[in-house]
């Protein structure tokens, strides 16, 4: 049995989409991969993300993966001593090239920084007006309604799953876990269902236990398992800057062993039918500041 992989790629704000977005889909066609792409929608308020510093792990994490020269130094003031430029909104000629490049496009939020930070805070109406925000947004540009969404930082909460039913998504992937399962929610079976991102994301293995860029293809494909689909998490302003290295070399590595790349549009519809239930739980996981989101049944 081949390896399947499927790539999720989140576009978090204005430089990822603008310089990384392009890097991307030239790796993405050197190789003939396909890749769905969760965008941000809304302002881009990056440098506010600086309130996590208190947050166990952030500091560290912002030092091991060279943030300022990942992110740019622009990205890490907007929203605070620079004004928020629009993300997806704001680029409508380079969303549409993801999708005549034969990749699919998805919502990763309105507010990437805001409701990553304050989710838990937000009212029902304050959830549902930022989906509907975002939806709008994404339909505006692109002329059609999102078929699939991703909460940025894996965040979420019982309200968040309930109302993001009410939008027909085909599917979701809010959080981390092992397989495509329907989330139960106080009782209740919702029923957009879940693929779960399967592997740790390269910044949360970056400068832990000697994990570098030249490392980082082998460890991935030790890890890839042909008992399910592999969902890899990549960043655009990460493997689409100044990470490119590790992605090319596990690309082709993949490939030469049969890999078999699927858009999360096509693990979906298979696994719509057979797909089990579960329940999301929050739990820190290493290499990463804070919760996540996290399938019940996974290790």
């Amino acid at each position: 049995m081949a390896f399947e992989i499927g790539l999720k790629i989140d576009v978090c704000n204005r430089r990822s989409l603008e310089e990384g977005v392009p890097g991307l889909l030239r790796i993405l066609r050197e190789f003939g991969v396909q890749g769905s792409f969760f965008i941000a929608f809304g302002p881009d308020n990056s440098g506010k993300a600086v309130r996590r510093i208190f947050r166990r792990g952030f500091l560290r994490k912002m030092i091991r993966t060279r943030a300022p020269s990942t992110y740019g130094l622009k990205t890490l003031l907007y929203g605070t001593l620079l004004p928020a430029p629009l993300v997806g909104e704001g680029l409508p000629q380079t969303l549409h090239r993801i999708k005549e490049t034969g990749h699919e496009v998805g919502l990763h939020g309105w507010d990437h920084v805001g409701w990553h930070d304050r989710l838990t805070r937000m009212s029902e109406n304050g959830v549902r007006e930022s989906l509907s925000r975002a939806s709008g947004l994404f339909e505006h540009s692109l002329g059609v309604l999102p078929l699939f969404s991703g909460a940025p930082g894996w965040q979420v909460t019982p309200a968040s799953l309930q109302i993001q039913d009410e939008f027909g998504f085909a599917f979701a992937s809010d959080c981390r876990g092992e397989r495509p399962f329907y989330p139960r929610v106080a009782g209740r079976l919702l029923k957009t269902l879940q693929i779960p991102t399967t592997l740790p994301t390269s910044d949360e293995l970056l400068g832990i236990d000697g994990m570098n860029e030249q490392l980082l293809a082998d460890y991935y494909l030790r890890r890839l398992r042909e008992d399910c689909v592999n969902l890899l998490g990549l960043h655009a302003e990460i493997e689409g800057l100044s990470y490119m290295g590790w992605l090319r070399t596990f690309l082709a590595a993949s490939l030469q062993r049969g890999a078999k790349f699927l858009l999360l549009s096509s693990i979906a519809k298979e696994a719509s039918v057979t797909a089990g239930t579960d329940e999301i739980l929050h739990h820190e996981i290493p290499g990463r500041a804070g919760t996540v989101a996290c399938q019940r049944g996974m290790p």
